[in-house]
């Protein structure tokens, strides 16, 4: 215990829970690579360490960055109310894309057997990320409505009213009295 009454660290309960978690992990892990190891003809253990090292370059390399500059986009080109919306619209489409990629790229079929891949993946996909869009302009609508009424939980903002453009320190100003002058006091 700390001199303020709060813990410094795990409880008891909460360690022995980081413990075992720990160690079933540890335990999956060497079973992967037990697995990878001891299977090398099916698995290919030089292909899938390309694949791991060349995934973490990818994120670190191009991933990473260009997140980075679409939020900074975002902050500079979206308005406040709207950016949580458009974040979130941003992560579901990239998510749903990345995850569909090796069925609307085609890997895996062949034209000898259709049924591998049947369906038309890229239209599929086209179609959840206009639902998804969609859903998004939807939500924008509502907040931007709702704003222009005036409803009450729709941010605009720390303590602004609407049409209001000055600062809060300038409004905090505003609400106060003027001093009082004092008489100047002879030399």
């Amino acid at each position: 215990m700390t001199s303020g009454g709060g813990r410094s660290g795990p409880s008891v309960g909460g360690l022995a829970l980081r413990v075992v978690l720990a160690a079933a992990g540890l335990a999956a892990l060497g079973y992967g690579v037990d697995g990878l190891l001891s299977m090398s003809r099916a698995t290919r253990p030089t292909n899938a360490g390309a694949w791991l090292i060349g995934g973490i370059v990818v994120h670190d390399a191009l991933l990473v960055p260009a997140t980075m500059i679409v939020g900074f986009a975002l902050s500079r080109l979206v308005p406040a109310p709207y950016r949580a919306v458009v974040q979130g619209a941003l992560v579901v489409s990239g998510s749903v894309a990345l995850a569909s990629l090796p069925l609307w790229r085609g890997y895996g079929g062949s034209a000898d057997n259709p049924s591998v891949n049947p369906l038309a993946y890229g239209r599929n996909l086209a179609i959840v990320l206009g639902a998804v869009w969609a859903g998004a302009a939807l939500i924008m609508a509502v907040r931007a409505v709702a704003a222009r009424r005036g409803r009450p939980g729709v941010s605009r903002g720390p303590g602004r009213r609407s049409g209001d453009r000055r600062s809060a320190r300038t409004r905090r100003r505003a609400g106060r009295r003027p001093a009082r002058e004092r008489p100047a006091r002879p030399g």
